[in-house]
Formats: structure tokens, sequence, C-alpha cells
């Protein structure tokens, strides 16, 4: 299978979730109260959702660069791809969660622990697929890389992974860290220098290629 198909269907799927993050926060109802009290309020769903939504587009960004390297894409690749596909699916939800119950005195640190979760799902995903293009099927490749390069890019990546861990761990520690957390991870792999150093050595922390 060509390349540009999956990367459409990937590309819709991306933007799927992407939108779907908006819907979460709520238009405050007629009378209900100060509008402007009201909108501060929903603090918690504008901090989820700009991290959510910086993360999915770090992701898209380098998505695009992992599968430019392949000539074709073989079924192997396809499945690790769904899978990866699914963990970006399911952020909206995990997304919302974390909004509805960062200021709860029930359930917050699990809701964190789930939100932070799913990024470190999604980056564990990305990993191996990135493993698999770059090991497993580089006889796919567009162009060749040598193996001391591609050992060196699956390294960083797996070190990337370690920011959304903590992060799940510390959710029962506090809930406020572990979205600090996924903040600081989302804010510096969106930089220009972040994201250049990300395409290059595929650090999931940004999920990149």
């Amino acid at each position: 299978m060509s390349t540009s198909r999956v990367e459409a269907f990937s590309d819709g799927v991306f933007a799927i979730a992407i939108t779907l993050l908006v819907l979460e926060i709520d238009v405050p109802e007629p009378g209900s109260g100060s509008l402007g009290h009201e909108l501060l309020a929903q603090w918690p769903s504008y901090a989820a959702y700009v991290v959510s939504f910086l993360t999915i587009g770090v992701i898209w960004i380098n998505h695009h660069a992992m599968f430019r390297r392949l000539r074709v894409v073989d079924h192997s690749t396809l499945v690790l791809n769904l899978l990866l596909l699914m963990a970006v699916g399911v952020l909206p939800f995990t997304t919302a969660l974390m909004a509805a119950y960062l200021k709860e005195s029930d359930g917050e640190s699990l809701a964190a622990a789930i939100y932070s979760g799913s990024f470190l799902l999604m980056s564990i995903f990305f990993a191996a697929t990135n493993r698999h293009i770059l090991f497993s099927r580089s006889g796919l490749l567009e162009e060749s890389v040598d193996e001391k390069t591609r050992r060196e890019a699956l390294s960083r990546g797996v070190v990337g992974l370690l920011p959304y861990l903590l992060a799940t761990v510390l959710a029962f520690v506090s809930p406020y860290v572990t979205l600090a957390i996924c903040g600081a991870v989302a804010v510096f792999y969106a930089l220009p220098f972040a994201s250049a150093t990300a395409s290059v050595t595929g650090n999931p922390g940004a999920p990149g290629d």
C-alpha cells in the first residue's frame, strides 16, 4: 500500500480527535451567574485542551515525518499504525475526564493517571511503530539509514517515555503535577528547535520521528 493512503486516513483521525477536544468546553448557561466567573471556573478544561491540542499537533507532524521515510507500507506497519491511531482517538475522552475531575475531591488522581497514561500508551505505540519501520522493515525505507543513526533515534525515543511514566505515577500524589508535566512536555516539543530535534531523533515524548 502507498504511504499516501495511510497518511490520508491517519490525518482524518488526527483531525477528528483534535476537533473533538473543543466540544468538551461548555458554554455557560445565561442566568447561571456572572459570565466572567463561569468562564474562569472552567480553567481545567482550557488547560487540558491546550495540552492535548499541542500534543496531538506534534504527533501529527512527526507521524508525517515517520511515514515519509517509507516507499510502501506493509500489513504489520498498518496494524501498528492503527494501534497508534486508537490511542490518539481516545485522547478527547481522557482530556474531558481530566478536566472534569481535576478540582474534585474524589477520583481526581485516577482521572489524572488515565490522562497521562493515555499519552504514555500513545508514545509506546509510536515508539513501536518507529522501531518496526527502522529495523524490522528497513528494506522498505525510501533512503538507507545507517544502523547507528537508527539506534540513536530509537534509544532517544525510549527516553522520551519517561516524562509520561513519571506523570502517571505522580498522579496519585497530585493531579496538578501530572497536568504540569504533560503541559511542559507539550510546550517543549512545540518549540521550533525541539520540533526540529524530534523530527530527527524519534522522541515519542513529542512522540516524534
